[in-house]
């Protein structure tokens, strides 16, 4: 029997955090392939509704990750993401999803090892917390 992989929803602003898995991609880094990528024009732009959205959907987790503060494209959609992250995390938690499935990173375009690394370690939590079950249709 095979060990089960997670199945992982990765957004991505297309500035820095694209960019930066372009660069890991292109230099051939090494990364579990668990991930799905979106490109949005900016994390600020993410809806909380499109992440349960993605866990709705069958994803084990979402990985969210835009520019470094400061370095935003649109000058404080990352900061917009920041704070929609800081309300969502307690919300997952009072609906009995654990926090986990859904990180939060910053990621610049030159960062292509930090963007294997945070890929890595996601893959990692969330095979330590198991399959989705609690929002996941037909499940």
């Amino acid at each position: 029997m095979s060990e089960w992989e997670p199945k992982i929803l990765a957004v991505l602003c297309n500035w820095c955090s694209y960019a930066g898995a372009d660069l890991a991609g292109v230099s051939r880094m090494q990364y579990p392939p668990n991930i799905r990528v979106v490109r949005v024009p900016c994390s600020g732009r993410v809806d909380p509704l499109f992440i349960l959205k993605g866990l709705q959907s069958g994803y084990d987790g979402v990985l969210v990750s835009g520019c470094h503060p400061g370095d935003c494209h649109y000058i404080s959609g990352n900061y917009v993401a920041r704070r929609r992250f800081a309300v969502l995390k307690p919300l997952l938690e009072f609906v009995g999803i654990e926090p986990d499935r859904v990180q939060f990173s910053w990621i610049s375009a030159g960062e292509g090892e930090r963007f294997a690394e945070v890929v890595s370690k996601v893959t990692e939590d969330i095979k330590k917390i198991g399959p989705a079950k609690r929002l996941v249709k037909g499940a």
